[in-house]
């Protein structure tokens, strides 16, 4: 998803904030308001989902300068299944083509692709574009590429607690159910939980979306629009990020003394509560 370069005086701008630090590892965003774009500018639905694409080839390649190391996007939710049928069907196009067509970019700059949610549900044909481009990319290091297709937090939970269950019953599970081995069973269990969530569109709302996963994350909102959103929108998003006081139920004085000693307050336990 990287076929839109940037432009140099933007790859400048982002390898200044990167140079300075405190970059999330983890960024997750909700991709709010193609549609809302589209309706503004009389133009049918499906032109916001392809211009919301190339807001996504300009934030990948924006989080690899700026030295993120996963990306989560909210691509396509369980319930988005209830919209129109028009909609999906053109929404499962799109997932197709753009895997298509960025795989082997996604592969020449190093970047991993994964997904998470109920992909069995997705068509054939999105599922083998989606096996092929994961396998493709499975050994690349230099970022995660995550992207939730059929994707529900309740329903993720309620299936690893199922899993859970059944692994106690059978004996399989020996050790104490606690939080670290609940997050083992999630879709996410070989991610970190991400440190900013940023939603586009200006709904203050989180849409079933890493419901586990965000408890401690910092929550960004801009009212651009997902296709309106570039890499000024991105830095300043990152730059509300380093501004916040990370505190995971400490006090600002314990927050200070553990900074001194790790330089990095992202590091604390995620037990801390």
């Amino acid at each position: 998803m990287l076929k839109r370069k940037l432009k140099q005086k933007e790859i400048n701008l982002l390898e200044k904030v990167r140079d300075q630090g405190n970059i999330p590892q983890h960024i997750a965003i909700i991709m709010d308001g193609n549609g809302r774009w589209a309706r503004k500018r009389k133009l049918p639905r499906v032109a916001g989902h392809q211009y919301g694409i190339e807001t996504v080839r300009n934030v990948v390649e924006a989080c690899t300068v700026l030295g993120v190391k996963y990306l989560t996007l909210y691509t396509f939710s369980t319930e988005n299944w209830k919209r129109p049928v028009t909609e999906v069907s053109t929404l499962m196009r799109l997932i197709v083509k753009s895997l298509q067509s960025e795989t082997n970019e996604l592969h020449a700059n190093n970047i991993k692709l994964k997904s998470i949610g109920e992909t069995c549900n997705l068509p054939e044909d999105v599922q083998k574009e989606l096996l092929d481009a994961e396998e493709k990319t499975k050994d690349n290091a230099k970022m995660v590429l995550n992207l939730a297709l059929s994707y529900s937090g309740r329903r993720e939970i309620t299936e690893a607690v199922k899993k859970i269950a059944e692994d106690a019953k059978t004996g399989k599970l020996k050790s104490e159910i606690n939080e670290q081995l609940i997050s083992n069973y999630l879709y996410t269990k070989d991610i970190p939980d991400p440190d900013l969530v940023i939603r586009s569109g200006g709904e203050h709302r989180v849409s079933n979306f890493l419901l586990w996963q965000i408890a401690y994350s910092e929550i960004y909102v801009t009212d651009l629009l997902w296709p309106d959103f570039g890499t000024e929108a991105l830095i300043d998003a990152i730059k509300d990020y380093k501004n916040r006081e990370r505190r995971f139920g400490l006090v600002s004085e314990q927050i200070s003394k553990n900074s001194k000693k790790t330089h990095n307050v992202g590091s604390l336990p995620k037990s801390i509560a």
